[in-house]
């Protein structure tokens, strides 16, 4: 409960501290910044913060953390002497907006709560991805400086987008709380920072609506209630998988040994017969299933892993990932998208002969975000620069007309804010290696149309209900499907150009992907892939409606003159929704046809990092449309059956929930004696240690993960993924075997000394993975701890 308050009270302080600065940053909005207060301010101090320690301007402690603080303070007040005239103009703002204050603070304490208590009722770091997170935070703990040091090899920086993993470190360390407690309290602040940056948006959207149509004072209070949808949308409401386990579990549509629903919709467990099956939400991960809805197979019928997560699953799995922390500073970047679409920042900068009707500080607010997302996750970066540089573009059409001039604007804003981007955060650059290696064609697996409704219906329905609402007007659908079947087509046809181009030029190529696929022609896999896709093209379908729908209406509806020239003066709120509307369909439709090359040699992680994106945009359109939709019964009868989908966060809370004691601390599993270990080395000091190697999602590395040291070697499958393959690692995993399993001690000594090792574990992990010869370091070593199972021996 006190790290709990502690962390409230500090991101409450935060916030407010903060607020004066996008207050002044932010005038185009209702809120003025205050529902992003907290982000932005969490994003400002922990850049000064990284980029001085980065730069060696200041270490790695309480000392930098606070002088980076002091920095934002002193940002922020030269911001409140230029915006305010006193104190008490800034007080009368806070009362005048006295119900959007309360609905926000009351949102961010709420669901912080709510997250913190989920999160102690099951929070070991234990599994999936939990303990890989747990080692970047204790490691930049221990780390003196930056970059921060790889918790899994030793003598190297960490390798990975991390920057929010440092962001969790500075509140840990500036709180006094222990990395194994922050790690579950930053998964409950990512969750409110998420709920009150989506609260935000639409409240903001809405506001600029009112605006535009002078709606009555009454009707503008709603705003406060109904802006509670996006957050609802975003986090809680979920993909139709659970309630299909409901029915299914039920028995409706099943029939025993003959095909029926269940089978034709194949997605597994829901495919195996009801009465096999325990209930859920007994049943053990059953949970698990909802972020696996997509079925890929080859053509010889072999199944390929893909992952389709959505935000409600990810908070209750509880990882701690990269995708997670980057939610509430992906809204931020949406954000900043609305405010230039309205206007904000309007100015003019020249670089080099290129001219934008945008200020110089606007840019640098766009690239501080932009670069910020690259460093939380990188895969943001490219839909939040689409995102923001195509709303600067409608920004301008609205202002000057649609003409080539536009385009140009789109690329070349891209490209300044996105080299900006780097350049601000070029020392991470400098030490990034990445497992991708370039693109290749999706041939063999589109989507199945029952499967995107199974994942996406929940947000779909509102959109298509809400784009028929507006199709009044003379509105030139043949041209925008038409450009969207064209992509279709263009996608498709490049994709096999260049497979066919491809083998040409390399046989074996052409060779290796024939008889993956079990046939003996190129030609053969073309045939059968194009019926493949022609049999699933539901899928196609429904992604050429979204899109080409939201293509028809936001560039090519023509309304009565009076509410064009209406629009033209100021933007709408619903072209803002248009584009999110679109560019979450075409982060859909990518994977269709291509996907990063990665380890994994599938599509499986750009269909998840896509699809989670897409899920974002999607969401706030959704809560927009269904808060106008609301107005009509047929709107109620449509959100009545969406939130049926609650289902699965209550039944996924009741099934994780079950710990007979709440505590935040994720390493409170361990076995005494190697928590009494793992203590010691937390005090010890600063060196790397020798334990046994494994693989990934074990227990293996549990020394360095929870004390912060490097170990020689974690798990080498992650740190292949990381820097794109084995080169760092070396013979180290040989090596650490031969030092435990050897009885000669020169040998075990010449390694120790290669290595660096200040620190030897011996536990019943190590035992059990090695042939250990414990005398050599008994004889020659100094025995430093010991208690039950564990031992540590020090290597001077």
């Amino acid at each position: 409960m006190t790290h709990f308050l502690t962390w409230y009270l500090t991101l409450t302080f935060l916030g407010l501290l903060s607020f004066p600065l996008v207050y002044t940053l932010f005038p185009k909005f209702a809120d003025r910044g205050y529902t992003l207060s907290r982000a932005a301010g969490m994003l400002v101090w922990s850049y000064i913060f990284w980029i001085l320690t980065s730069l060696g301007l200041s270490a790695n402690n309480l000392g930098g953390i606070l002088l980076s603080l002091a920095i934002l303070a002193g940002l922020s007040l030269w911001a409140a002497s230029k915006t305010f005239s006193d104190i008490d103009s800034l007080l009368k703002w806070f009362k005048k907006n006295s119900r959007l204050i309360i609905t926000v603070e009351t949102l961010f304490f709420l669901s912080f709560a709510a997250l913190a208590l989920f999160r102690a009722a099951n929070p070991e770091a234990l599994g999936t991805e939990k303990p890989m997170e747990l080692a970047f935070i204790n490691a930049i703990l221990r780390s003196p400086t930056f970059p921060p040091r790889d918790p899994w090899l030793s003598g190297y920086a960490i390798s990975y987008y991390h920057f929010g993993y440092i962001m969790t470190a500075m509140l840990a360390k500036l709180t006094a709380t222990a990395g194994s407690i922050a790690f579950n309290l930053m998964t409950a602040l990512i969750f409110a920072l998420s709920a009150i940056g989506a609260y935000g948006i639409l409240y903001n959207l809405q506001s600029s609506d009112s605006r535009l149509k002078t709606l009555e004072k009454e009707t503008q209070h709603t705003f406060h209630l109904s802006a509670l949808l996006a957050p609802l949308f975003l986090l809680l409401i979920s993909n139709f998988e659970a309630l299909l386990e409901i029915l299914h579990q039920k028995g409706i549509f099943w029939k025993a040994n003959s095909p029926n629903f269940w089978t034709w919709l194949n997605i597994k467990t829901l495919n195996e017969d009801p009465a096999t099956l325990v209930p859920i939400p007994e049943r053990f991960w059953w949970w698990w299933r909802a972020s696996r809805v997509v079925q890929d197979f080859d053509l010889a019928g072999n199944f390929r892993e893909v992952i389709d997560e959505f935000p409600a699953f990810s908070f209750i799995l509880g990882d701690l990932h990269p995708h997670v922390l980057s939610l509430p500073f992906t809204l931020l970047a949406v954000a900043i998208a609305l405010h230039i679409y309205l206007g904000g920042w309007h100015g003019e900068s020249s670089i080099f002969k290129f001219r934008f009707t945008l200020s110089p500080l606007g840019i640098f607010i766009v690239a501080l975000t932009l670069g910020g997302l690259a460093f939380l996750n990188t895969w943001d970066i490219l839909i939040a620069a689409a995102l923001i540089a195509s709303a600067y573009t409608l920004k301008s059409a609205n202002e000057k007309g649609w003409s080539l001039q536009r385009f140009e604007d789109f690329l070349y804003f891209g490209m300044l804010t996105g080299i900006a981007a780097i350049l601000l955060y070029l020392p991470f650059y400098l030490g990034f290696s990445s497992q991708a290696g370039g693109i290749l064609p999706n041939l063999i697996n589109p989507t199945r149309g029952a499967h995107l409704w199974v994942m996406f219906g929940t947000l779909l329905l509102p959109i298509f209900f809400w784009m028929y609402t507006l199709w009044r007007g003379k509105i030139n659908w043949k041209l925008g499907f038409g450009l969207v079947l064209g992509l279709l087509f263009a996608l498709w046809l490049f994709s096999w150009l260049i497979t066919w181009v491809a083998s040409l030029a390399n046989s074996t190529l052409a060779v290796t992907l024939i008889q993956m696929q079990g046939l003996t022609t190129l030609g053969e896999v073309f045939s059968q892939a194009t019926a493949r896709r022609l049999q699933y093209i539901m899928g196609s379908l429904t992604l050429l409606a979204v899109a080409g729908g939201a293509v028809s209406l936001l560039f090519f509806r023509k309304m009565p003159n009076n509410a064009e020239q209406d629009e033209r003066r100021a933007p709408s709120a619903t072209s803002f929704i248009l584009l999110l509307t679109l560019l979450g369909s075409l982060l859909v439709i990518a994977p269709e046809f291509f996907y990063l090359r990665d380890q994994f040699s599938t599509r499986m992680n750009t269909i998840f990092k896509f699809y989670y994106q897409a899920w974002l945009l999607w969401s706030l359109a959704a809560a927009y449309g269904i808060s106008t939709l609301l107005k009509k019964k047929s709107g109620i009868i449509l959100f009545a059956l969406i939130l049926t989908t609650l289902i699965y966060p209550v039944y996924g809370v009741m099934s994780k929930a079950r710990a007979n004691t709440l505590s935040l601390d994720s390493a409170g599993y361990l076995q005494e004696d190697e928590a009494a270990a793992i203590e010691w080395l937390k005090n010890a000091p600063d060196g790397i240690i020798l334990e046994a190697v494994g693989g990934s999602y074990t227990g293996y590395a549990r020394m360095a993960t929870n004390s912060g040291l490097p170990t020689v070697l974690g798990w080498p499958g992650h740190e292949s993924q990381w820097r794109g393959g084995y080169e760092e690692m070396g013979s180290r995993q040989g090596d650490i075997d031969m030092i435990y399993s050897t009885p000669d001690w020169e040998t075990a000594e010449g390694f120790l000394t290669e290595y660096n090792v200040s620190y030897v574990v011996i536990g019943l992990l190590e035992e059990s993975t090695y042939l250990v010869k414990e005398e050599k370091f008994s004889r020659y070593l100094e025995l430093v701890f010991s208690q039950g199972s564990v031992r540590i021996y020090r290597f001077p």
